[in-house]
């Protein structure tokens, strides 16, 4: 119900903050699929994750933090979390978060 940690990577939030933020939308996501398969089971692989990361315009930094949620989808799900990612600077998120992913699932 509530952000981990709110404002721009790089200003208000560091970079391990932001690695939190990025596993928990990991998990986050990783529960959608769940309640909407059944079981995480279903996943036959995760096809992609867009990680935006609301930074300074100095920090360069975004792949450290995606690295997060990207390394989770390999512990739980081994081979069949690897994935394409991107991994992108924005201003500003909503509700002034510092991380945000999507992410495509193929299912069996």
């Amino acid at each position: 119900g509530t952000l981990i940690h709110e404002g721009r990577v790089g200003v208000d939030v560091n970079l391990e903050q932001a690695q939190t933020c990025a596993l928990q939308c990991g998990l986050n996501l990783l529960a959608q699929v769940k309640a909407a398969s059944g079981s995480l089971e279903q996943i036959r692989r995760v096809v992609k994750l867009n990680v935006f990361v609301a930074s300074s315009p100095n920090f360069t930094q975004q792949h450290l933090v995606a690295n997060a949620a990207s390394e989770l989808f390999g512990k739980v799900l081994g081979t069949d979390g690897v994935h394409a990612r991107s991994a992108v600077g924005v201003a500003v998120l909503p509700l002034n978060s510092p991380v945000e992913i999507d992410a495509i699932f193929e299912l069996k």
